[in-house]
């Protein structure tokens, strides 16, 4: 895998929950992760497949959930 993706042509998926959303795209085996509302205009995070795979376990876990 050479650098990291731009995301420019990903397909973006929406998930949203609270009145807050995230979009998600899938590109190169990386996961870009950006602001819902910013779109395209969103700095994006990106992870590598396992990355996004034990913040997806934890998540189901509660581990993130405000006490």
């Amino acid at each position: 895998m050479a650098g990291r993706p731009t995301f420019s042509d990903a397909t973006w998926r929406r998930a949203c929950g609270g009145g807050n959303c995230v979009e998600v795209a899938f590109q190169d085996g990386r996961v870009g992760v950006r602001d819902g509302k910013q779109g395209d205009d969103s700095p994006v995070l990106a992870f590598t497949a396992e990355e996004w795979r034990a913040f997806l376990q934890e998540a189901k876990t509660g581990a993130f959930d405000p006490s």
